[in-house]
């Protein structure tokens, strides 16, 4: 298939914040709400994929709505500081050399599930300014991911993109879009290969699909 634009998920296809991200988080915890169970890497892992508000409920069940919200966004906070600060190296190999060579034979975007201002850290501490045309997320639209990856489409005039994540709900998001799906398998997540359009085990493997 010729595609005329590459899709991308974040957490567990570009790169595994997983680590950082728990630290950051248990600090908001402590700061804010210290009698709320601690997270560890291993349980963002089963939630990163969901929007915020759902990983609040799955995360923090016995506060009220509001005070979810409170510290979600709390813990979003602390994460952007933590990334920004953070100088290790966390992408997944060859993510970034592979999605500058993709972006020059076409365009490359991102939609994630994640908060505002996560993709734009994403884009800074990847040194992407120059390869990524487009993104958007759950935090700037309060929408679905396939809803997110429609906007997208349409806002760019994409005849042909498939998106790349990790998850089951990467994979639903791009059956609601009628898209092609390419499995990260070395991501987060569990998806029935039979039923994606291809699977890759590294990130440097996209480029035998696009190009």
């Amino acid at each position: 298939m010729k595609f005329d634009g590459l899709i991308l998920d974040v957490d567990g296809t570009i790169w595994n914040t997983t680590s950082i991200v728990a630290k950051a988080w248990n600090i908001a915890i402590e700061k804010n709400f210290p009698s709320v169970k601690r997270v560890t890497a291993e349980i963002l892992k089963g939630q990163f994929g969901k929007t915020m508000d759902l990983i609040a409920d799955n995360l923090f069940p016995e506060l009220s709505r509001e005070q979810k919200d409170y510290l979600i966004q709390r813990c979003a906070d602390e994460e952007q500081k933590a990334l920004l600060e953070n100088e290790e190296d966390i992408a997944y190999p060859s993510a970034r050399k592979t999605i500058e060579e993709i972006s020059k034979k076409i365009p490359v975007f991102i939609v994630s599930n994640c908060q505002s201002g996560y993709i734009e850290v994403v884009i800074e501490k990847n040194r992407l300014e120059n390869f990524i045309s487009d993104f958007e997320c759950f935090g700037n639209t309060g929408l679905e991911k396939s809803e997110n990856i429609n906007l997208v489409i349409r806002r760019n005039n994409l005849k042909s993109p498939v998106y790349v994540g990790d998850t089951q709900g990467d994979f639903e998001a791009c059956e609601q879009s009628k898209i092609p799906f390419i499995w990260a398998s070395y991501g987060f997540g569990k998806v029935d290969q039979n039923r994606c359009f291809k699977t890759i085990s590294n990130f440097g493997e996209l480029k035998n699909i696009i190009l």
